[in-house]
């Protein structure tokens, strides 16, 4: 009934502090307010430019070698995966979106930019980095150019833009976890073979997040300004895109059943928490987009409730 903590769990989060860094380093180097905003723009929009696209460049090159090794090259093509993965690899897409989104508005207004240019410009960012993705997928067998990936991208930098809108701020965190599941252990390679690998291909592992502060629904000041609750989707049971395989490379793969999860937990909002050490700072930072380990709640498709002393 309980997951056990994987050993993996270290490198995972390692890796998805790794993700964000470039914002971690930006907000490291934030200096004194100026009222020269052309020098805080000349200043500190270059680095910006810099270390994202050094990150971005190093992303493309892992996706790569991972997720298109294996793909022979064809000419561009469209394709209709909306039921894939039980819409998990959608969950993905908007996440993707809405961290690039994120970090992009909130790069230009700290380099001096106005609300208006960085929601125009900098929140824009996650469909403009995304689709050359979906590019690349159109030219590789067996996945396609997906406007429903689009429409994702759309929409994870959508929930930036609109709760600067609607809010004055971002009310709501869009945050990732993602656990080393058995079906990866039984797939035989099918679902990767390293942790950066089955973090990619294995589906079962993601859960995708939407957290926000807890007294910001329970008007009460008693409650920690950094506690949040979290509503998660994710879904188990997948060896196949649309259905299961039997066999992978001669060898058969374990029957199970998909079914989609539908998740409450409680979360941290890492930003609330005050320290006065730069590397500690910029460490919670790092962890903006993580949902760490945390009592959960579930109930899944198949009409059961299930409980975990620890979900990641």
């Amino acid at each position: 009934m309980f997951k056990a903590i994987h050993q993996q769990f270290s490198c995972n989060l390692i890796f998805l502090i790794v993700l964000v860094q470039p914002y971690c380093e930006l907000k490291a180097q934030e200096s004194e307010k100026t009222s020269d905003s052309l020098t805080v723009k000349n200043s500190l929009l270059p680095k910006s430019i810099a270390l994202s696209a050094t990150y971005y460049a190093g992303a493309m090159w892992g996706l790569q070698k991972t997720w298109y090794k294996d793909r022979e090259k064809v000419p561009f093509h469209f394709k209709n995966d909306n039921k894939a993965y039980l819409q998990v690899d959608k969950f993905g897409h908007a996440f993707g979106a809405y961290i690039e989104s994120y970090i992009g508005y909130h790069w230009m207004l700290k380099s001096g930019y106005s609300k208006k240019e960085a929601l125009m410009y900098g929140a824009s960012l996650g469909l403009i980095l995304q689709t050359p993705i979906e590019i690349m997928d159109a030219t590789h067998e067996g996945i396609g150019f997906s406007w429903g990936d689009m429409a994702a991208n759309a929409l994870g930098s959508g929930l930036v833009i609109g709760q600067e809108l609607v809010f004055n701020q971002q009310l709501i965190t869009y945050k990732f976890s993602y656990w080393e599941t058995s079906y990866a252990q039984q797939a035989h390679g099918y679902l990767g073979t390293t942790t950066l690998d089955r973090m990619l291909k294995d589906y079962n592992g993601h859960t995708y997040w939407l957290s926000m502060p807890v007294n910001k629904i329970i008007n009460n000041e008693k409650i920690p300004i950094w506690l949040n609750i979290a509503a998660g989707y994710g879904a188990n049971g997948m060896y196949g895109e649309y259905e299961n395989i039997a066999t992978y490379k001669g060898v058969d793969i374990p029957i199970t059943e998909r079914y989609r999860q539908y998740l409450v937990s409680l979360d941290i909002d890492w930003t609330k928490i005050k320290t006065a050490s730069p590397f500690v700072k910029t460490l919670l930072k790092g962890l903006t987009f993580v949902k760490l380990p945390f009592p959960a709640l579930e109930i899944n498709s198949k009409g059961k409730l299930k409980g975990y002393w620890i979900y990641f």
